[in-house]
């Protein structure tokens, strides 16, 4: 597995697949093009059917356009059989004649590959990958998932987590106070401001909820509107693991540096399914995206809370198996509806979820890993349409407007 720091991004929304990935390819393109006249994008699959409510032509264009011409062209109904965020990058000479052709892949978390990618340059740091192997070595050696996290990483890793929370606290506490429109044809309402002023009027059970809501909603309004935000794992999912952590730091008094030890063991629970799964909508659905951030979210809670490793397994197996098969339909393609309200539940989902496995000694019958296992087969069983091409489920009937 990679440093969380290929996990953890630091980017504008609303999308880690359709927005960061896009502009970080478009730079490299430029990079290895600067004396190009004009370019031609192709975005197919998932990156063209919901491109314009992601704003992936202008996370394309905003790097492209200033330095020549750029054509972007849309085929959404064309998968390329890598993966279904495939996008050609052309260089054109003055004549309009093809000097390069680059065919990448945006595969979620703003994380890019080719058919051929040989990610050797970015090493496997960690010599484990599954969860079992590493409950094994906790429950063996006496410590701990972040500790595990400490093993392998190197020292700058607290650095960087200390700088991504900065970040999360950052986009929580912009969105509590940000009111208005979300930008888009469906004019949502901002709800964090209102949330959070409601919740203040209720006593301690409702109280603590409502900031958890009100927390989620801050962070994934600001990043549907493309405010700077944490991929956790995504973009679509960001607003989990930040909410569960602030409410808890708020409420809890958790100190910094186990806020940041409560990250490393929510990245690592994320890495484990990337590596043998997906964070990717357009690859496995909604429950590679706001399932997986509501494992980590629960396991970040549950070691907080003074889990044991198995219980910390427990939270994180539960909170992903009831996020199994949910499919990833945007309305109209934007990252509002039904992602912003989702993130909203599956933060307290998390905290129910860190609750359920207190209660028990850690012992269960399924696995953590072959939840993944089975996460993976359901997405690879779920039909195209569900996964983030705004073509059935509840985006179905909905048609994006300009």
């Amino acid at each position: 597995m990679k440093s969380l720091r290929e996990l953890y991004r630091i980017g504008n929304g609303p999308s880690s697949s359709h927005t960061i990935g896009p502009r970080r390819a478009a730079l490299k393109f430029l990079a290895k093009h600067p004396e190009a006249k004009s370019f031609e994008v192709t975005l197919y699959g998932s990156l063209a059917a919901t491109g314009k409510g992601h704003m992936t032509d202008k996370a394309i264009l905003n790097v492209l356009e200033p330095a020549a011409p750029t054509e972007i062209i849309w085929k959404s109904h064309v998968f390329l059989p890598f993966h279904p965020n495939g996008m050609t990058f052309k260089s054109k000479d003055g004549k309009g004649k093809v000097t390069d052709e680059w065919t990448i892949y945006s595969v979620g978390g703003g994380a890019l590959a080719e058919e051929s990618f040989d990610d050797r340059s970015i090493p496997d740091i960690y010599d484990m990958n599954k969860m079992g192997e590493i409950l094994y070595w906790c429950e063996h050696t006496g410590k701990t998932y972040w500790e595990y996290v400490d093993q392998c990483e190197d020292s700058n890793i607290w650095n960087y987590l200390d700088e991504v929370w900065n970040v999360m606290k950052q986009s929580i506490e912009r969105g509590l106070d940000h009111e208005g429109v979300l930008p888009g044809p469906l004019h949502l309402q901002r709800k964090a401001p209102t949330y959070y002023v409601k919740s203040m009027g209720y006593k301690d059970s409702l109280r603590s909820r409502g900031l958890v809501f009100a927390y989620a909603l801050a962070v994934s309004e600001e990043n549907a509107s493309g405010g700077l935000i944490v991929t956790a794992p995504t973009c679509g999912s960001c607003g989990v693991l930040p909410a569960v952590l602030y409410h808890l730091q708020k409420n809890h008094g958790f100190s910094d540096t186990r806020i940041l030890r409560a990250l490393a063991t929510a990245g690592l629970i994320a890495n484990v399914v990337k590596r043998n799964a997906s964070i990717s909508g357009a690859e496995a659905g909604c429950q590679a995206e706001v399932g997986v951030a509501c494992s980590m979210a629960s396991a970040a809670s549950c070691q907080l809370f003074g889990g044991s490793p198995a219980q910390i397994e427990y939270a994180a197996e539960m909170s992903l198996e009831h996020h199994l098969g949910m499919t990833c339909d945007p309305v109209c393609g934007l990252v509002q509806i039904p992602c912003i309200e989702r993130n909203a539940y599956a933060a307290v989902q998390a905290l129910d979820a860190n609750i359920y496995a207190s209660f028990t000694d850690g012992r269960h019958r399924v696995s953590f890993d072959k939840v993944v296992e089975v996460m993976k087969q359901t997405g690879h069983d779920l039909p195209s349409l569900y996964k983030e091409t705004s073509e059935g489920g509840l985006a179905k009937g909905y048609r994006q407007m300009d």
